[in-house]
């Protein structure tokens, strides 16, 4: 028995079926009774997709993230999950991997599902030949689309995310005023936030009249970076005769492996060397010494999502394009900052 059969059974609409189920006020109680009775009498459960054809809502958001098992994306799911749990919507979650033809797939998947908005998490959706970002601008013809640390300029997409760019630029400065010259840089994305922190420390190492070569900024090719990927770069610089006494990462990860390289050098830190991370996750605090790292608010950018999405689907018109938070140095064992 289906939602069909009910609206066959009782002689009345599809449409009218799914708004008794979804307890509409706009149908007569005479109808409501026959469509109830025999509801109850077949024993129909109603599905999503039946609730939403009275409501033109399937109170369902579809995420999209490149990667569950990343660390900062998976916490992110969570916390997206939870804060449309607590507004009563339930979500699809399609892990898309960072193959562009694969992301287009999923959103149309997504669309296909009749999904009210799709939440793109994480800056890796926005890629730097705009033609590519076209299908998430078709997207936004159809349904919200919210961005986690990512901004697309363009109708029906709404941004949240963290000012990268400021934050590496802080890490950076306290490095240089705390006397660390030879700096070194490392990253694995080319990601919007990527880009914003790579700028974030060629900013401040400009601003301070620093002259420093390219081959102190070095990227790992690898979105799923390990320890030994990033240890065994941190060791080939060294053995370039390339000294350092101070390294700043886009990830946590990173800065660990650089505290597992110095271990193994026998290089103190931070009494001979600095190392910060980004994200602030368990890792930071786990490792020893514990690693200073860029708290992020991901929590708090996560949570601005979900309610700036929650104004945008009650068609509250103020609800805000872009909401830009800052981030928190936390400052522990790797650095001794002045």
């Amino acid at each position: 028995m289906n939602i069909y059969d009910i609206s066959k059974k009782t002689g009345v609409s599809i449409a009218t079926v799914s708004r008794v189920i979804n307890g509409s006020s706009n149908v007569s109680e005479k109808t409501r009774s026959k469509v109830l009775a025999a509801i109850k009498e077949s024993g129909y459960t109603p599905n999503v997709f039946a609730r939403g054809l009275g409501l033109n809502t399937m109170k369902t958001i579809g995420i999209m993230c490149a990667d569950s098992s990343d660390p900062y994306l998976a916490r992110a799911v969570y916390y997206i999950e939870h804060g449309l749990r607590k507004n009563n919507y339930g979500s699809l979650l399609s892990c898309t991997g960072y193959d562009h033809d694969a992301k287009e797939k999923c959103m149309a998947m997504l669309l296909s599902k009749r999904v009210d908005a799709v939440i793109l998490v994480g800056s890796n959706y926005i890629e730097k030949d705009d033609c590519l970002n076209d299908y998430i601008k078709n997207a936004a013809g159809t349904v919200p689309v919210m961005l986690v640390n990512g901004v697309l300029n363009a109708p029906n997409i709404y941004s949240t995310v963290c000012d990268d760019r400021a934050a590496i630029y802080e890490v950076t400065e306290s490095f240089i005023k705390s006397g660390k010259r030879d700096l070194l840089y490392l990253y694995n994305s080319h990601s919007y936030s990527g880009m914003k922190k790579l700028e974030g420390f060629r900013s401040a190492v400009k601003d301070a009249k620093i002259q420093l070569g390219e081959e102190r900024i070095n990227y790992i090719n690898s979105y799923n970076v390990t320890v030994n990927d990033a240890k065994k770069v941190v060791s080939d610089i060294a053995a370039k005769g390339i000294k350092f006494d101070g390294v700043i990462t886009s990830d946590d990860i990173i800065a660990v492996s650089v505290l597992k390289y110095a271990r193994d050098a026998g290089i103190s830190v931070p009494d001979s060397l600095f190392v910060a991370g980004y994200n602030n996750f368990d890792i930071s605090e786990c490792c020893e010494p514990e690693l200073t790292s860029v708290d992020n608010k991901l929590e708090t950018l996560c949570h601005h999502c979900v309610s700036t999405l929650m104004d945008v689907l009650s068609d509250n018109r103020s609800a805000p394009k872009r909401m830009v938070f800052s981030a928190e140095i936390i400052e522990r064992e790797t650095t001794k900052f002045i």
